[in-house]
């Protein structure tokens, strides 16, 4: 059954309304519904929390014969007098979801949206939570004193379905959702909504892809500097070094670089070994030129290899599959000679010497060349990966476009597009 197609009730319009017994005398007032959140489906409705004599009560949904705008009317004789309290998974629908953010994760791109209003509809028998009406209508009409609340038209909703709420304040389900649809986003678009959201939206985001650490890495890799530092500014020091052991090499460099002297100390004992040194090396350059800006993860074979020597190394790589666009060769004296782009490669015979396909005059700049430098010989040559050499011409790194985008694009500029809507 398809549940937008079912009559809906505004939440706000069952909030505070009269609780009738079955035959319409008032008992009380309902003060919120109880739901159980889940990665998959429709949260249904497990109960009300009413105020009855004075009193906090659990009515459970099975004791709700009707529920509609301005009154719910329950089933049967006898009440329970169980006071109420929060169990494990549960969420308030009016207290912790009403008038707060969620991601719209189904927008393109993934935005956060207010909920002016949660919407309810019964499907095969049992109330749940189909959507949320983020207009600024719903807002107005869920403020209006309750008789011209039926003045404000109705307008389409966002399926709950394509959204992810927060519910990191709700100590009874902060461990329970597994936030699956904000883990299949782009970790860039999730840097978006971070940068975009509240701090303690933005910290909610962040523990929610933190179960997995790789995405977590690659999250704080898009995020701008003023979050980056603002997110690790709280965290103890091996938390910081954990996630930046899982950042790329030159990405980590930017972000320690920023960390105050003696806790960049404390963060820089704590890395890998290996990784430890690549970092104190581009540390070494200037953030602005060719060093400062270059990734020391390239692939770099000697000229005489194979083809499949070549074709291994890349799938054997950790280098991100986007910015893997060539392999570097270098001579007898470890000096660069030569290069070949990753699709040449795979129209090549394996069993061919690399430096019958590779480019023996490649393109590159050296450790000191400043950013205009970078971006003119990558447009004048068209190149996705740009070559640095030391002053020996020994291969030290390779600058992608993306990293000159980044660093020549206005600042703000993901803000220009707006990730947060009424």
């Amino acid at each position: 059954m398809n549940a937008l197609s079912q009559p809906v009730v505004h939440l706000s319009a069952v909030l505070h309304s009269p609780l009738l017994d079955r035959a319409g005398e008032r008992l009380g007032r309902v003060q919120d519904l109880i739901v159980r959140l889940a990665d998959r489906g429709y949260p249904p409705v497990t109960g009300l929390k009413a105020r009855i004599g004075g009193r906090e009560l659990f009515v459970p949904v099975d004791r709700v014969a009707e529920l509609e705008p301005g009154a719910v009317k329950l089933a049967g004789e006898v009440l329970s007098l169980r006071r109420f309290e929060r169990r494990a998974g549960e969420v308030l629908l009016g207290q912790d979801v009403l008038a707060r953010t969620l991601v719209d994760v189904e927008a393109e791109p993934p935005v956060l949206v207010s909920a002016h209003e949660i919407e309810l509809a019964c499907i095969d028998g049992w109330w749940r939570v189909v959507g949320v009406d983020h207009s600024a209508r719903a807002r107005l009409r869920r403020r209006l004193p309750r008789p011209f609340k039926k003045r404000i038209s109705d307008r389409p909703f966002i399926d709950w379905m394509e959204l992810e709420p927060f519910v990191g304040h709700v100590p009874t389900a902060r461990l329970r959702f597994s936030h699956r649809k904000l883990a299949n986003l782009h970790p860039a678009e999730i840097a978006d909504l971070v940068e975009a959201a509240s701090h303690e939206e933005g910290e909610e985001l962040i523990k929610a892809v933190g179960q997995d650490r790789d995405l977590e890495a690659d999250v704080f890799e898009e995020l701008d500097e003023h979050h980056q530092l603002e997110f690790i500014r709280e965290r103890p020091d091996d938390q910081v070094a954990s996630v930046i052991a899982r950042m790329a090499a030159d990405d980590a460099a930017d972000l320690i670089v920023e960390i105050d002297q003696e806790r960049r100390a404390r963060v820089l004992v704590l890395l890998p070994f290996a990784q430890r040194r690549q970092i104190e090396k581009l540390l070494g350059y200037n953030p602005s030129t060719a060093g400062g800006l270059m990734s020391p993860e390239v692939i770099v074979l000697r000229e005489g290899e194979s083809v499949a020597a070549a074709l291994e190394a890349v799938r054997s790589s950790e280098i991100a599959a986007a910015t893997l666009t060539t392999v570097y060769l270098k001579d007898e004296q470890g000096k660069l000679c030569g290069s070949a782009p990753v699709v040449g490669l795979l129209r090549s015979d394996p069993a061919a010497p690399l430096s019958a396909i590779a480019d023996h005059e490649p393109v590159s700049v050296p450790t000191d060349a400043d950013l205009p430098d970078v971006a003119r010989t990558m447009t004048d040559y068209n190149l996705a990966m740009l070559p640095v050499v030391d002053g020996d011409d020994r291969l030290v790194g390779a600058i992608t476009v993306d990293d000159v985008l980044e660093q020549t694009l206005p600042a703000g500029w993901r803000r220009r597009f707006g990730l947060a809507r009424d």
